[in-house]
């Protein structure tokens, strides 16, 4: 991206040289592509940085001196952090436009579901499975919403803080409308413990290594380090693993039409910030300064929290003994979800 061409001492409109200064569109980036996008338009240099167009240094800064953002709340580095655009190309109006349509989309399901007494359909053995362990699924979305939503506050430009932020509230989302639908559908189970899922959480030895990959998560203090532990390690191994390997297989086949319903627009989240997440990290290892370093700094973090994912995912097979319906064994959705980690982190010329 071009600096200013030269010290500029003033403020004024025409005082500094810069990409698109001479153009009246009022451009001051170098678009992605041949022509921007719109979500370049909303999203590039929204966030002021005055290494880029302010003369006056920050605007807000710490007692400390250090400015509103810092390079150093990661130990990844980068020599153009503008550079990073989402693929999803998300901003502000598109993302509640679409969180609006999931929203709406669920709520469809689980009231028609409800008027036609599919819950009491459910086989019995599925329905303890709904109440304990989609119950505690919750807790993980959450988690991990929470964890994003604390990162999205260090990124260092506000397209790197746009595709966290609608990461955490894909999850949060999720984490809710998985409250809301067990809630509904208990109303009609006669016997339904709202608790079950959370005392799952907290105490059931097979969500614990689950909890404290998560929690480990949560406890980073680099926000790369949670953006790319979720979506690159975290979700293939573990999240997908439940979600798809588990819910999105079992469900029919124990005469549940409505949790896949539920559940499958977390799928399409998902590919939407994996999408994001190998673009970003692409961008750090292929780095013409920095990328061996965050490549060896990455994969770290793989080797990490790969191992408590691990260990979180082999917790969780006795679940796939509990409903009387077995379509897809443990070992072989186990064996999909390590795929997908050699798959993506093969596209990063990473190893485990």
């Amino acid at each position: 991206m071009p600096a200013l061409s030269s010290s500029v001492g003033s403020g004024a409109a025409g005082a500094a040289v810069f990409s698109g200064s001479d153009s009246r569109r009022y451009r001051y980036f170098d678009p992605k592509g041949k022509r921007a996008t719109h979500y370049e338009d909303m999203t590039v240099d929204v966030q002021p940085d005055p290494e880029r167009y302010l003369i006056q240094d920050w605007i807000i800064s710490f007692p400390n001196g250090d400015g509103a953002y810092i390079k150093g709340a990661t130990h990844a580095k980068s020599s153009n952090w503008h550079a990073f655009r989402a693929p999803d190309q998300e901003w502000e109006r598109t993302h509640y436009q679409r969180q609006s349509k999931i929203e709406t989309m669920v709520q469809q399901v689980i009231a028609n579901a409800r008027k036609a007494q599919a819950p009491k359909a459910f086989d019995r053995a599925w329905l303890k499975v709904l109440q304990n362990h989609l119950g505690a699924w919750k807790h993980a979305e959450f988690g991990l919403g929470t964890s994003l939503m604390q990162a999205q506050r260090y990124g260092y430009t506000q397209m790197i803080n746009n595709a966290t932020l609608t990461n955490s509230s894909y999850k949060l989302r999720l984490a809710q409308d998985i409250t809301l639908y067990l809630a509904e559908i208990g109303m009609d189970i006669e016997g339904w413990d709202d608790e079950a899922g959370k005392r799952a959480w907290l105490e059931d030895p097979i969500w614990q290594g689950t909890r404290q990959a998560v929690e480990t998560i949560m406890g980073s203090s680099d926000y790369v380090e949670q953006y790319l532990a979720i979506n690159l390690v975290f979700e293939p191994l573990v999240g997908e693993l439940f979600r798809s390997g588990f819910l999105m297989q079992s469900a029919a086949a124990n005469n549940d039409f409505v949790t896949p319903a539920v559940i499958s627009a977390a799928e399409a989240d998902y590919e939407r910030n994996l999408a994001n997440a190998i673009d970003f990290a692409f961008m750090l290892v292929s780095d013409p300064e920095h990328g061996e370093a965050n490549s060896a700094l990455i994969s770290g973090w793989v080797k990490a929290h790969g191992a408590l994912a691990d260990a979180a995912s082999a917790n969780l097979r006795p679940i796939w003994s509990q409903p009387h319906s077995k379509p897809l064994s443990y070992d072989d959705a186990r064996a999909t979800s390590v795929e997908r980690l050699d798959k993506i982190l093969g596209e990063l010329g990473l190893g485990r």
